[in-house]
């Protein structure tokens, strides 16, 4: 049996798979062209494929992505050959479950907002005279219905795609007490966490009840612009979008339109149709937009996380048990 590694890892990675596979031969290479030459004997194949290799492969049958994203991995050959193909699903279901709490907790605290009230050294409740009048009229009095800050335990979360990472972030949904619905154009059994799950085509109803919409679906032929303008109306007009699946997933422009319109409260964003956003974009001024570099899924444990899950599919490889996380090729995940 051989494995072929391309790009090359390191030696401490490569020791910890020899130790996984000795009796597979290794073939660690650092060119594509030697990634071809070898990979016309191979088994198995872990890095970056391309059609060339994939052309000059004689016996492969399976194959590892890097990546837990494919829509940049798959191409039409590798559709249609016989390997079967992994992928690096559920390595970031926590870490991107933080950030979406994060972004979450700000538009119920109006942080986002205070932050830049910080900045120029303005101190103000947001919510205006009548706020203030409640804050003034001391414990246990309540003047008014304050509608400024949220209660977390009063709102409802919209996940649209209940994989690793949604399910996460539909557990912390519960967690802090919100009722939680799910879309999932494959998934269908509920976890106890979620009141309803649903597929695809009831997601209109889905985000007519959230306060917040949280996307946590991949980049497939069906989700390119999944969220434009009808979407957008679809919304409660307090409600907030958050993307931390796909750039493709939500049209910049109709979001945009959409925010200025009052479509939507706001929007979270750290994944976007074109990475860097440009600088003229109309996001970048926008007090109810938060965005980040695409860092949701930093963290410390990524890199053994992902060291993990090929050593766990390598050992089923060679022992001839069934592979996880075992990819759709046609649909990209």
């Amino acid at each position: 049996m051989k494995l072929v590694i391309y790009p090359a890892v390191d030696p401490e990675r490569l020791g910890k798979i020899q130790a996984v596979a000795r009796d597979v031969t290794l073939a660690n290479v650092a060119s594509p062209e030697e990634a071809v030459a070898e990979i016309a004997t191979a088994d198995a194949f872990f890095g970056k494929l391309t059609p060339e290799m994939l052309a000059a492969a004689g016996q492969l049958r399976w194959v590892q992505s890097p990546t837990a994203s494919l829509e940049h991995y798959v191409f039409p050959e590798l559709v249609a050959h016989s390997c079967v193909l992994t992928n690096m699903r559920g390595l970031y279901y926590d870490v991107i479950a933080d950030h979406v709490f994060g972004y979450i907790l700000c538009f119920a605290r109006n942080l986002h907002l205070y932050i830049r009230q910080q900045m120029r050294t303005h101190w103000e409740p947001i919510g205006g005279e009548g706020e203030r009048a409640t804050f003034a009229a001391g414990p246990g009095v309540i003047s008014g219905i304050d509608r400024s800050h949220l209660h977390l335990s009063d709102c409802t979360l919209g996940v649209v795609g209940l994989g690793s990472i949604g399910a996460e972030i539909a557990s912390r949904g519960h967690a802090f007490g919100m009722r939680v619905l799910a879309v999932d154009p494959v998934r269908t059994e509920r976890p106890p966490e979620v009141e309803s799950l649903a597929s695809l085509d009831q997601l209109d109803d889905l985000l007519a009840q959230s306060d917040f919409v949280a996307i946590a679906a991949p980049h497939t032929p069906q989700t390119i612009k999944m969220f434009s303008r009808p979407q957008l109306r679809a919304m409660k007009s307090t409600a907030y979008l958050i993307n931390i699946g796909r750039g493709v997933i939500v049209d910049l422009n109709d979001l945009v339109d959409g925010l200025l319109a009052g479509d939507l409260a706001g929007a979270a964003l750290d994944v976007f149709e074109e990475e860097p956003l440009p600088q003229a974009h109309p996001l970048w001024a926008m007090e109810n937009v938060l965005m980040t570099p695409h860092v949701a899924a930093a963290s410390v444990h990524i890199a053994p996380r992902h060291l993990e899950v090929f050593l766990e599919n390598l050992a089923r490889f060679v022992s001839g048990r069934d592979l996880i996380n075992v990819a759709d090729k046609r649909n990209w995940f």
